[in-house]
């Protein structure tokens, strides 16, 4: 559709609570900004959002839709158990099931979780030393930062307790060999760490290109700084309303 929409989904505005379609709206804006930084894998990894309520219940997306087309209709309401709780032509991948359902049901502050296969982050999630203290955005990044090694596809709902436990109280995890992470509970502080990770791994692999001993980590008075500086934000909130005019301009329809 030239505005962004896919056709054949039909509209659910009006038809689900309020509360729902606004997690749906700013789901389906967090695809289309991973998307448009060319962060997708085509149809392979997600992003979730849990619905305001007791009951735990979660969005995904539509599993065979590219990231570009994925509108707030079309994503796909399931529960822990990851049954699907509407009417739907589309059906879910367990791979991002295992992962998102782990989380959502273990930390009540993560209302938005997201997880890439970048070229950059999956670099740094297989270097041995992890991310280094090379940049700004890494000493911001690393306070929040977690690791949880690579167990083959995450289809193993055993390895759901393990990963509870690596990322703990963090919001950000490098997932060994495989990707990055990030948690949230607003989809702009789940956006915006994100979008600091992947720029911290982006330098990294720039900054390495010279060779390991050629570079400069950041001096340790600056890292504990820099934490301190940190602690109780990166701002996302204020970043986030200007992400979604970039998306009306550039690939509108994600609120459809």
């Amino acid at each position: 559709m030239a505005d962004g929409s896919v056709g054949g989904v039909t509209s659910l505005k009006g038809k689900v609570s309020a509360e729902e379609w606004k997690a749906r709206v700013d789901l389906a804006a967090l695809y289309r900004l991973v998307a448009l930084h060319g962060w997708d894998d085509l149809i392979y990894t997600h992003i979730s959002a849990r619905i305001p309520g007791p009951e735990h219940h979660f969005l995904i997306n539509p599993y065979g839709m590219l990231f570009e087309e994925i509108t707030a209709s079309s994503l796909v309401k399931i529960d822990l158990d990851g049954n699907i709780l509407q009417e739907t032509p589309y059906f879910i991948n367990p791979a991002g099931f295992t992962i998102h359902s782990a989380i959502h049901n273990a930390r009540e502050d993560a209302h938005y979780v997201m997880h890439l296969h970048s070229d950059d982050g999956v670099a740094v999630a297989a270097q041995s030393e992890g991310l280094l203290p090379l940049s700004q955005h890494a000493l911001i990044v690393q306070p929040r930062l977690a690791y949880h090694d690579y167990e083959g596809i995450a289809l193993n709902l055993d390895e759901r307790e393990r990963l509870v436990a690596d990322i703990g109280d963090k919001t950000l995890m490098l997932l060994r060999n495989h990707g990055t992470l990030s948690v949230g509970d607003t989809a702009a502080n789940c956006w915006i760490g994100m979008y600091y990770l992947e720029r911290a791994c982006s330098m990294q692999v720039k900054a390495l290109s010279a060779g390991r001993d050629r570079v400069m980590m950041a001096p340790e008075a600056s890292q504990l700084e820099v934490r301190n500086q940190v602690a109780r934000g990166i701002g996302g909130g204020l970043a986030w309303p200007g992400c979604l005019r970039k998306l009306d301009r550039e690939l509108p329809g994600y609120d459809a």
